[in-house]
């Protein structure tokens, strides 16, 4: 009998196993409770208000780099691959039991939606946590996301590790439960105090998130206030405070809310002093552009996936490589091996992103590329065809070379001779034989020898191969 992804015999014995020891949970300086409760670690010691993951999303820039990242990496295919003895690695295409999992990680995901989760999760809490459920077989057939806020990772005394589980319906946990960590593919991001703790990119930019947010706020009410500062009524005597109450009253009354930019007329020599600074001496642009641009070097997203200038002069594949190697090659390579070691993949089998369907070049960059490596003879035909989609042709399943090419090695013989560039001493030719007279009679040729069809043949093949080194002398060296 199975619940919750492993045999119940194999469950309980963990579970006494665990009983026997004692659990601690995983804490460390700004580590895991810090990043679930804070934005950053020691705001709430430091009374910095600054917002939380969720809220920190509101941010345009964080949002963008978090969906642009998740997003381009989910919708590259992942492909299981046989590596042979040669290091030679081939796309396994039916035939393997571990497909399935890779085209539908759940009952509720499509391929794109578990990859994009997975991702979302490790960026905004540093963990993504999938629980693995067996068939009887003992093979993984089905991964549930958790919500890495609920998830906490125990170290027992033997150095054995644990995760503490909360109730998740949809991944069919009904209560709290507590399983080895074979049961958990645990992926997360770079780890700074603890080997079990990652840590988001927004402990690092959570205070310019929340500075965005702030001026973004700030603004909206501004211009909800029709474009007019707050300020300050003052008079040129002293006032007692039930007067000042009341000149407060009738003005948030008369000329606040609704009422903004109605006429008012002031006596008794009061004055209005707008309080608010404006907009250019405190330089909201540019403190909000500065925002993002810290946002963006924390998620070490380029700033031209956010919108900014593309630098010039700079071929698209070189972007996207630049994007590639700088914000997205780290977190496909850790999801890659998380994949491999959780599904126990068998020895020469691994998962691999197809990094096609994001380096993709344009059609004219494609066609040269594959033709200059036709011609260099290391892609066939047939090949070059596949990779457009492409039917095989008669004919292209080999490469090709032109015929003057000749190995290194054949050269090295040519030039061992004494005069590599002498050519081959011409070959006898029989004599010719007289043309008869008019009228003349025809001389009768005497019966041939019977080796003279050998000496034709000798004469032939030494022809052949004068003429052939007369052309291989012609070559450059």
């Amino acid at each position: 009998m199975r619940i919750f992804g492993f045999d119940i015999a194999r469950a309980q014995n963990e579970v006494e196993r665990a009983k026997a020891q004692t659990l601690s949970a995983v804490n460390s300086t700004g580590g895991w409770f810090g990043m679930i409760r804070e934005s950053f670690a020691g705001a709430w010691q430091r009374n910095i208000e600054v917002d939380a993951p969720r809220e920190v999303l509101a941010f345009s820039a964080v949002f963008a780099c978090v969906s642009v990242i998740a997003s381009d990496i989910a919708k590259m295919r992942i492909k299981l691959v046989d590596e042979d003895e040669k290091g030679i690695a081939a796309e396994v295409k039916s035939n393997s039991p571990f497909l399935p999992l890779l085209a539908k990680p759940n009952r509720y995901q499509t391929r794109i939606k578990f990859i994009e989760s997975w991702v979302i999760s490790k960026l905004l809490y540093g963990n993504t946590f999938a629980l693995k459920q067996r068939d009887g077989r003992n093979m993984v057939t089905s991964l549930y996301l958790l919500d890495a806020q609920r998830v906490t990772p125990l170290v027992a005394d033997d150095g054995s590790v644990y995760y503490k589980l909360a109730a998740d319906y949809l991944a069919q946990i009904p209560e709290a439960l507590t399983v080895p960590a074979s049961e958990i593919i645990h992926d997360r991001m770079v780890c700074l105090w603890h080997p079990l703790v990652g840590v988001s990119p927004i402990y690092a930019c959570g205070m310019s998130a929340t500075m965005g947010n702030r001026i973004q706020g700030n603004s909206t009410k501004f211009f909800a206030n029709m474009s007019r500062p707050s300020g300050a009524l003052s008079a040129p005597g002293t006032i007692s405070d039930e007067v000042a109450g009341r000149i407060k009253k009738a003005w948030e009354e008369n000329y606040g809310g609704a009422n903004f930019g109605r006429l008012a007329v002031l006596g008794d020599g009061l004055k209005y002093e707008p309080m608010t600074i404006p907009a250019g001496e405190a330089q909201l642009i540019e403190q909000l552009k500065w925002t993002v641009e810290d946002v963006a070097r924390c998620f070490h997203v380029p700033l031209f996936k956010l919108g900014g200038p593309e630098p010039v002069r700079v071929s698209v594949e070189s972007l996207n490589q630049t994007y590639y190697s700088d914000c997205l090659q780290s977190i496909i390579e850790s999801l890659e091996a998380s994949l491999d070691e959780g599904l126990a993949l068998p020895g020469g089998y691994y998962t691999e992103f197809d990094l096609d369907n994001l380096m993709r070049m344009d059609t004219a960059t494609r066609y040269d590329t594959k033709s200059k490596a036709i011609t260099g003879g290391w892609m066939s035909p047939n090949e070059a065809r596949a990779a457009e989609n492409m039917q095989p042709v008669a004919g292209g399943d080999s490469p090709y070379l032109q015929q003057q090419n000749y190995s290194l090695a054949a050269l090295a013989k040519r030039d061992a001779k004494p005069d590599p560039f002498a050519g081959a001493a011409p070959p006898k030719l029989p004599e010719a034989v007289p043309i008869p007279a008019p009228g003349a009679p025809v001389p009768v040729p005497a019966p041939a020898a019977a080796n003279d069809g050998k000496k034709a043949v000798e004469i032939m093949a030494d022809l052949a191969e004068f003429f052939t080194k007369g052309l291989e002398n012609e070559q450059p060296a």
